[in-house]
């Protein structure tokens, strides 16, 4: 193992090994990963060991353990994309699907905010993402998403599909695992009031979301402006 992992604990150290496999697609999503006793032989640790560094990857959503069916590596699909992480519901929690009206893209230079957030260096190019999301056949939310041209260099020339964390698995290889979001209230400007269908100045709720790749990279930097008068964030604490 890598000399940077050698004082972690064991179970620390596979993993990693593990998360390397995945992100460099060795194991790619929903192949079978081989079983505890075949992963401790090549790797010279315990069994105990690789099913506490699963355990860790499985509580994660990284891979889905089976009773009987062996450990798969997880395949985003839209309906486990928007379980993770689409929070907007119903009053009283109902989780809903969200559709999206036709995308724009387009290749720019990356912003000042763009650069920090992303951890771009001066000019590189960014993809920007317009879109329109609908609830019951309603414009709820107004979305723009921008990304690397480095790590999505066709993106703009790319349909746009209605939960996009799938097509950058499977097209891109590339895996999201985690996001930091920051909610505010803000009043819709212009642009929002045309898009959504409501007056200017109206209350509306804004998610800035920078989400994160496999090895903890930022992504992807969202911004998305919801109309909640019939809507709520919705948020399950334990």
């Amino acid at each position: 193992m890598a000399e940077a992992l050698r004082y972690r604990p064991l179970y620390r150290q596979v993993r990693e090994t593990l998360l390397r496999r995945i992100a460099e697609g060795h194991l790619a999503p929903g192949e079978t990963v081989p079983n505890e006793h075949a992963l401790a032989l090549e790797l010279g640790v315990s069994q105990g060991t690789v099913r506490k560094a699963l355990d860790s990857l499985a509580a994660e959503n990284l891979v889905e353990r089976r009773q009987g069916k062996g450990t798969t590596v997880v395949e985003v699909t839209p309906a486990r994309s928007l379980f993770k992480f689409f929070r907007i519901a119903r009053p009283g929690g109902e989780r809903l699907t969200p559709e999206s009206q036709k995308a724009s893209t387009r290749r720019r230079k990356a912003t000042k905010l763009e650069r920090a957030s992303l951890e771009l260096t001066a000019n590189e190019l960014v993809v920007e993402i317009a879109r329109v999301r609908r609830v019951d056949d309603t414009p709820a939310i107004r979305e723009t998403i921008v990304v690397p041209v480095k790590r999505f260099p066709d993106l703009d020339r790319t349909p746009i599909p209605n939960t996009i964390y799938a097509l950058y698995q499977r097209r891109y290889g590339i895996n999201i695992v985690s996001a930091d979001e920051e909610l505010r209230a803000v009043a819709a400007g212009r642009e929002d009031a045309k898009a959504l269908g409501i007056a200017p100045g109206a209350p509306l709720l804004e998610i800035t979301r920078k989400a994160f790749d496999i090895d903890g990279k930022p992504i992807e930097l969202r911004l998305s402006r919801c109309d909640t008068r019939h809507l709520v964030y919705a948020v399950t604490l334990r």
